[in-house]
């Protein structure tokens, strides 16, 4: 894949941000089962080719971005993201959703991917409201939405089915207002 004759949505210092496409199949669906112990019990990620197929199908609708983190200087994808249930109107807003590839997770990468994120949902897409649901015992995402300076604004009990349970979820999130990537 010629990496020159992909769209590159954000840059950053050392990660990129783009949309998926079909021929990142492979290195996605390598990172998705090399990190599998990591996404447990999280994230249930596409793990075939025909999931990732619909996953690219859907990567750039007025409802859903979906995005992939790479390192700038390799292209390896460091982490995925997800804009989802995009809504205008009087509203705004949209949620979002992360993991990292094991093999760079701890590095900062996702943490500056997702401000790469961020900078694309309150710019390009003109957001207002950027929503982060995280589940309680998922302390390393926590602290990563923490960090990026998203408030907590309540707990929803058996929020979302993730592997076939109901599972509760702290609801963070940050506003343009309040992004500090903005100015």
């Amino acid at each position: 894949m010629d990496p020159a004759a992909l769209e590159i949505l954000q840059t950053g210092e050392r990660t990129l941000l783009r949309h998926p496409v079909p021929a990142d199949a492979p290195a996605f669906l390598a990172m998705v089962e090399a990190s599998r112990a990591l996404h447990h019990p999280w994230v249930h990620p596409p793990g075939d080719a025909a999931a990732f197929g619909r996953f690219v199908e859907h990567a750039a609708t007025e409802r859903l971005q979906g995005f992939l983190i790479c390192l700038r200087d390799t292209g390896e994808i460091a982490g995925v993201a997800t804009l989802s249930e995009i809504v205008r109107g009087l509203f705004w807003s949209t949620y979002l959703g992360f993991y990292a590839s094991a093999a760079w997770a701890g590095r900062g990468f996702l943490k500056e991917g997702l401000g790469l994120v961020l900078r694309h949902a309150f710019g390009p897409l003109g957001l207002h409201r950027v929503e982060a649901n995280v589940q309680p015992e998922n302390t390393r995402s926590l602290a990563l939405v923490r960090s990026l300076g998203f408030q907590k604004e309540g707990f929803s009990p058996k929020y979302l089915r993730i592997g076939g349970q109901w599972r509760d979820h702290e609801r963070w999130a940050m506003l343009a207002e309040t992004w500090e990537g903005g100015s």
